[in-house]
């Protein structure tokens, strides 16, 4: 029987049933009438797979350990996936995608690692592969790159995209709690894992990046293409640093269509690192756990989406967003949109992308020092914005300089920081950040 000749329900297997599964499952049922009335069909749940069934008694005979044979039966139509992680994950959307079943994924490290192999097996079986609910939670972000935006040509996207980090640096600018006192409470609320690596080493963002990007530039990028730095090494200083340029410190994933130059070809940057912006952006007032994204097209111009970026209710509602859609797709016997990736840009080096530095310096309190520093700038091709100096380092002795730059490739910037560590004039450099102004016209953006 083909899709297009189903008039019965649409039978759904589900993989993992935790704090998202559980959710969904309960949806399934509450919303069941709605649900089958915007589908067209009712929406069936026929299987769960965990691990653990003895935590999952309430499922009755849904319930089973055989993930295998669940993705392969006959009678199943969808698969919908939130067991996270990389294996057997794979295995199990490639076998369900080889078996004709459409998928449903909330895996942003599986899609970040290994996307493009899902989606050559969605475009071979013919069927869906839909994952709004890996990036961002309940914030309708994807499906607008990849449809509501389909006829313009997105030249940025950029935003907190980790409410874990996000959670974190709002209590170190709101208390002036040092990282590993706004790490425990996080911890104690929530809003971090027992190990928080993923999130605050930002291993999640660049994931998330990764399909951002992909979306966004038709260009495969995978995790690995991501520059990515996260948030242990933030400060209480820094914050404060942020705080006298009227600026706050987010953990920002950065995605950007840049114009070919005499150096490089156009290509496409996909960057984690948490920089300085100005407090007078709106991404400066997304405090807490909750996500925002800036999305920049060269028609519609900015767009701006917030919302809750994480948690089980949240997230199970991108997941029931998705299953309609694909859902619909079975029942009228269509499909939905197929992988993009037709740009294949390069991916630019992080040493060539082009960004600002705030750096904060332990200097000697003497003659010559200012000169010292300008020239190492200036040998580097790092023209320098503004600088300030206070009496008094960490110490309390020597002097503090501020040099914030101009743009400057990221490896003019790296290079100068390390020849200034070895002056005999600086003491130590305390703290390197980045200065970014989203407000400007992104590279691809002309005028």
């Amino acid at each position: 029987m083909s899709t297009g000749e189903r008039r019965g329900p649409v039978r759904v297997a589900m993989l993992g049933c935790g704090t998202v599964g559980s959710e969904v499952v309960r949806l399934l049922d509450a919303q069941a009438g709605d649900l089958a009335a915007r589908v067209g069909a009712p929406v069936e749940l026929v299987g769960v797979a965990v691990r653990r069934p003895q935590r999952h008694a309430d499922l009755g005979d849904l319930v089973t350990t055989d993930a295998p044979g669940l993705v392969t039966r006959p009678d199943v139509d969808v698969v919908v996936e939130v067991i996270g992680g990389l294996e057997p994950a794979r295995a199990l959307l490639l076998q369900a995608l080889k078996a004709g079943k459409s998928v449903v994924t909330a895996n942003k490290a599986l899609l970040a690692e290994d996307g493009a192999a899902l989606a050559e097996a969605a475009d071979a079986a013919g069927v869906d592969l839909y994952y709004e609910a890996s990036v961002a939670g309940a914030i309708p972000l994807l499906r607008p790159l990849r449809e509501s935006l389909a006829g313009d040509r997105i030249t940025r996207v950029a935003g907190i995209v980790n409410g874990t980090t996000n959670f974190i640096l709002t209590a170190m600018a709101s208390s002036g709690a040092g990282y590993g006192d706004a790490l425990e409470e996080a911890t104690r609320l929530g809003y971090a894992e027992a190990d928080p690596s993923a999130d605050v080493d930002g291993y999640d963002a660049a994931s998330k990046a990764a399909i951002l990007a992909s979306l966004a530039f038709h260009t495969r990028v995978t995790a690995a293409d991501v520059y990515c730095e996260g948030i242990r090494a933030v400060t209480a200083a820094d914050i404060g640093a942020a705080a006298d340029l009227d600026c706050v410190i987010k953990l920002l994933a950065i995605c950007e269509r840049t114009p070919g130059d005499d150096a490089y070809p156009e290509s496409v940057s996909a960057r984690v690192y948490p920089a300085m912006i100005p407090r007078a952006h709106p991404l400066a007032g997304v405090d807490g756990a909750f996500n925002a994204v800036f999305v920049e097209a060269e028609a519609a111009g900015q767009l701006m989406l917030y919302g809750q970026g994480a948690g089980g209710a949240p997230t199970a509602s991108a997941v029931l967003g998705d299953l309609v859609a694909v859902a619909r797709n079975r029942v009228a016997g269509g499909r939905g949109p197929r992988e993009s990736a037709y740009a294949a840009l390069p991916v630019r080096p992080i040493g060539a992308v082009p960004t600002r530095y705030h750096a904060s310096l332990h200097v000697a309190d003497r003659a010559g020092v200012l000169s010292a520093i300008a020239g190492e700038f200036a040998h580097h091709g790092v023209s320098i914005a503004a600088v300030r100096q206070t009496v008094g380092g960490p110490d309390g002795q020597g002097a503090r300089l501020v040099v914030v730059t101009h743009s400057a490739p990221e490896a003019a910037l790296a290079a100068t920081v390390e020849a200034l560590a070895g002056l005999d004039v600086v003491i130590g450099v305390d703290s390197v950040l980045r200065v970014e102004d989203l407000g400007r016209p992104s590279p691809g953006v002309a005028g």
